[in-house]
């Protein structure tokens, strides 16, 4: 920045004025100056957030939960390293204050049991590094999902394996007491992966009274009121919703209006909307469509289901197509319309998710060992890849640190 002159106003003034005047006003002019000067080459730091991804650990490429750090303006992506060593976290949730992650450890036996179990980690918010805090068990074979109510008193538990679900206090520590509610399904499907209940997701209702259940067992939408004070379910009345026979209800995600949810069924490679009547905990089916282009023929499961930060958008993983179809939400109705079918760039995207500020989505290619990061378009949905993929052993999950 250019010194100012000695004909400049400040300066006649300073120099008509008496010693003592002038020698402060020279000092103040020069500590402003210097300010100024500072000023002019400060470097704003860039906004940078967390995710973790958790993965299958039956392969010598990979250990447990791994760590990495995006740019939220450039989508790029650091690779952190091993944030925890555990075995096979195959679902992973944060805490609602950001300070505690937890994993379902995919495993079919814990401490003698015919139970996996889930393990409590302590979060450095610098570093992304996870500490244990405690394991108690899932109450059944193979957790598969997990969700922590918003006052973050209670995790809630799907076990695929079992065919049960579960709630476990949160203790202040972060750790995991043991259950306290234990609700096995019972019942069959009409499809060979429906000879008995695969309870596959539970989602906490926006209010934090309401927790819905997918069991890929039975195509059926079981609803519970969740009392998170005491950390207990009860069934709620009607108990469930039914969809079509032979869909296997996969994952569920509500959209944040409040008023629809979604289901992403995994053996008819469909998506279900509802509408959510969040004063009874009732579900109604408005719409069934294929999550496949119209056309393709080959094998199909779909895996995940997101809905967009703004609720503009639903977006669900396919394996096999190995793709995310794109869908705009109807705001009055709830219903969706595609929009498009991209590649993950990879084999079997079990997972992925969208970044808090809805601008990147990460893809997990399990079967590829790779996740491929997607800029996303806010006004029309659509995703493109971001030019970065980066490589980890089976991984199945991606969970971002919200600020």
């Amino acid at each position: 920045m250019p010194s100012p002159g000695l004909n400049a106003p400040g300066f006649l003034f300073v120099f008509n004025a008496g010693p003592r005047i002038r020698h402060m006003m020279i000092g103040m002019v020069s500590f402003l100056r210097r300010l100024m000067l500072a000023a002019s080459t400060v470097t704003i730091a860039t906004s940078q957030t967390l995710f973790f991804v958790g993965t299958y650990t039956d392969t010598p490429k990979s250990k447990g939960i791994y760590v990495y750090r995006m740019d939220d303006a450039t989508g790029k992506v650091t690779a952190l390293g091993l944030a925890a060593e555990t075995t096979s976290p195959s679902y992973l949730r944060i805490h609602p204050n950001g300070r505690f992650l937890y994993a379902a450890n995919e495993v079919g036996n814990y401490k003698g049991e015919r139970s996996g179990y889930l393990t409590s980690f302590a979060i450095d918010a610098q570093s992304g590094k996870l500490t244990e805090i405690n394991q108690v068990s899932s109450k059944g074979s193979s957790p598969c999902y997990l969700a922590v109510d918003s006052t973050g008193h209670t995790l809630l538990n799907a076990n695929y394996g079992g065919g049960n679900v579960i709630a476990c206090p949160i203790k202040p520590d972060g750790g995991l007491g043991e259950a306290t509610s234990n609700i096995q399904h019972s019942g069959a499907g009409a499809t060979p992966r429906q000879k008995r209940p695969h309870a596959h997701s539970i989602n906490i209702s926006a209010d934090n009274r309401f927790a819905v259940a997918a069991d890929l067992g039975l195509d059926e939408m079981l609803v519970y009121r969740l009392n998170a004070a005491d950390s207990t379910l009860t069934p709620n009345d009607p108990p469930f919703t039914k969809i079509e026979a032979g869909s296997g209800p996969r994952h569920f995600a509500f959209h944040p209006s409040g008023k629809f949810a979604y289901s992403i069924n995994e053996l008819k490679s469909t998506i279900t909307a509802f509408a959510w009547d969040g004063r009874k905990g009732v579900l109604t089916e408005l719409q069934t469509q294929s999550n496949l282009p119209a056309g393709f023929t080959g094998e199909n499961t779909t895996a995940e289901i997101v809905v967009s930060p703004s609720g503009k958008f639903v977006y669900g993983s396919n394996r096999g197509h190995d793709s995310i179809a794109v869908y705009r939400v109807d705001p009055a109705k709830g219903t969706l319309t595609p929009v498009e079918y991209v590649s993950t760039q990879g084999k079997t995207p079990r997972n992925f998710n969208i970044h808090p500020n809805g601008k990147w989505l990460v893809a997990a290619n399990q079967d590829s060992d790779s996740l491929v990061v997607f800029k996303v378009d806010p006004n029309s949905g659509r995703i493109t890849p971001a030019g970065q993929t980066l490589e980890v052993g089976k991984p199945v999950c991606v969970k971002f640190l919200s600020k």
